[in-house]
């Protein structure tokens, strides 16, 4: 089985050469069958990469489904819900639930209890 990250670059569009925009393809499915049960610490790394490979490739829908499922497996991790509500903003027009996101973060590690 491939890697998440050659999954996740198999699904920038400007890396489908077999499957027209507008269809779900064979990359899709193989990125998605594998990232619903993947290891969060592997998810991250994908979309790390990804994102500083080129900051805009990866889909939103593919993004959305990364950060989603990260943030079922670590519910009260502070830093992993801060950085899915700033790609929600940057990339989505989901800014409540990003809202959302940052309001449980900050109930989790309260800005001024940060160092």
């Amino acid at each position: 089985m491939k890697d998440l990250i050659t999954l996740g670059r198999a699904v920038v569009p400007e890396n489908r050469v077999d499957t027209p925009p507008e269809r779900f393809g064979e990359a899709e499915f193989a990125y998605v069958e594998t990232i619903i049960y993947a290891d969060p610490d592997e998810i991250l790394a994908m979309l790390r990469t990804l994102k500083a490979e080129n900051f805009i490739g990866l889909p939103s829908w593919a993004r959305n489904l990364a950060y989603r499922i990260v943030c079922l497996q670590r519910p009260d991790d502070a830093a992993v819900l801060r950085e899915a509500a700033e790609d929600l903003f940057a990339f989505a027009d989901w800014d409540e639930i990003a809202e959302e996101l940052v309001a449980r973060a900050d109930r989790l590690d309260p800005p001024g209890a940060r160092s």
